[in-house]
């Protein structure tokens, strides 16, 4: 039902758009310097790394400064990058852990049914009755499905699988996830 774009244990923002998603979006982060011309190494956090493509804008640090993509190419499980106007490895040394980001206005659009752990994040969580269960405060990646934790305001975190036979509705305006409590899941 959901599809990673960045991890939610990675994700940093500088303030809300008005639907209450975060401005900016983590896509990856700055590890060290690499050769002589001024390049990289970067760990990549997005499920979309061909979008950091030659010429796109990115912004770099928790104050965001914009920076130019000069060029990519894989190494290894990472990959190297270049900013416009960083040409030498004291220059690419000052970027050393930084994380970069995009803005979230301009991620890809997913499948319909499909949505980023950003979007899902803070969500109210409610019965098919309408019971409020909880709060969305974490999601956990478990390799078949992705599994919601679900914090009410007392009691016990609740943990739902995100599949077809729990998820009803999914209303991004209103914040609201509703879902099925399928036996075994009963609260």
């Amino acid at each position: 039902m959901t599809r990673v774009n960045f991890p939610s244990r990675n994700e940093r923002n500088s303030g809300l758009l008005r639907n209450g998603e975060p401005e900016f979006l983590a896509v990856g982060k700055i590890r060290r310097p690499h050769g002589l011309q001024g390049e990289m190494l970067i760990d990549i956090w997005t499920d979309f790394p061909e979008r950091l493509a030659p010429g796109v804008q990115l912004y770099s640090g928790e104050d965001h400064h914009p920076v130019i993509l000069r060029s990519q190419r894989p190494y290894s499980k990472a990959m190297l990058i270049g900013f416009e106007g960083i040409d030498d490895p004291e220059s690419a040394g000052k970027f050393r852990n930084q994380l970069l980001y995009v803005r979230a206005d301009d991620r890809p659009e997913l499948p319909e049914g499909e949505y980023y752990h950003h979007q899902l994040l803070g969500m109210q969580v409610v019965t098919e009755d309408d019971q409020v269960l909880g709060v969305v405060t974490q999601i956990l990646q478990t390799g078949s499905n992705d599994v919601y934790v679900v914090t009410p305001q007392t009691g016990r975190e609740i943990l739902l699988p995100a599949i077809d036979s729990v998820m009803i509705a999914v209303d991004l305006d209103h914040r609201r996830l509703s879902v099925r409590l399928i036996p075994g899941l009963e609260i």
